[in-house]
């Protein structure tokens, strides 16, 4: 639906937290038809949507939708835009399978779907079950020099934020192989998880940006967390393969540091 309304042309273009965060119509119009069918299949669950989908439930299962994630893209027509649905189990933090709810990350994903329209690739995964690409099984690469890291990373809304982000690129950029920014997490973890990067990081996401390309990624053996190897959270991700994971969070924190004059 959002691929041939993007194809028709775009009427209703709007801004929300800033000048540059955009919002369409058809983020509005997937996130219903998405909460439709999921009241159908699923009525008792709760659902989180970007757009403003939220709705309590009973059975611990809680929805998180991200029903165009890079909008940007979105509106230039860049094929980097996804459809990012994913679930967790509040039953699972319960038990100690995850203690994640302290650090902002909701519980255990259980299941997620990321469809990039545009490519007509949908990477899925479920909880102990693997990850897959259009029903393929894929796994993260094997890289261990973090010079030979091809490295994901997103910016900020924000431009102040742009400015700090944009300064750290610039002080680690000649410590790997190079920087990569395409403007959509969701997609971000899954080519994390398929082995088109090697790595991601980002702040100041939001669950519905996460919780299905987690999952993904995770089930395709990467390794998560934040910087200093602790839970990943919306705040904080980091995202890579297993060997240059604590490389790559403290070359990440170093060079947020202030440069010394």
């Amino acid at each position: 639906m959002a691929l041939t309304g993007r194809r028709a042309g775009l009427t209703d273009v709007q801004t929300k937290s800033t000048a540059t965060d955009m919002v369409t119509e058809f983020d509005r119009a997937s996130e219903l038809m998405i909460v439709e069918g999921l009241t159908k299949l699923r009525p008792n669950d709760a659902i989180v949507g970007e757009e403003g989908a939220s709705r309590p439930g009973t059975t611990g299962i809680t929805w998180y939708i991200d029903p165009i994630d890079g909008t940007s893209n979105f509106l230039y027509a860049l094929p980097n835009w996804a459809v990012s649905i994913g679930a967790t189990d509040e039953s699972l933090t319960r038990s100690g399978s995850a203690t994640n709810q302290a650090s902002g990350l909701p519980p255990t994903s259980i299941v997620g779907a990321v469809f990039i329209a545009a490519q007509n690739e949908m990477f899925t995964a479920t909880l102990g079950g693997g990850a897959h690409l259009n029903g393929v099984e894929i796994h993260c690469n094997d890289t261990s020099l973090l010079t030979q890291a091809l490295v994901s990373t997103g910016f900020s809304y924000a431009p102040e934020q742009r400015t700090v982000q944009a300064t750290r690129v610039a002080k680690m950029i000649h410590q790997i192989r190079d920087i990569r920014r395409f403007g959509a997490a969701s997609i971000d973890l899954c080519y994390v998880a398929c082995g088109r990067f090697d790595a991601y990081f980002e702040e100041n996401l939001h669950p519905w940006d996460v919780v299905a390309g987690q999952l993904i990624a995770t089930e395709a053996g990467c390794t998560t967390g934040n910087y200093s190897g602790g839970a990943m959270t919306p705040a904080q991700t980091l995202v890579s393969t297993p060997a240059i994971f604590g490389q790559l969070g403290a070359l990440i924190t170093s060079c947020l540091a202030p440069t010394r004059q």
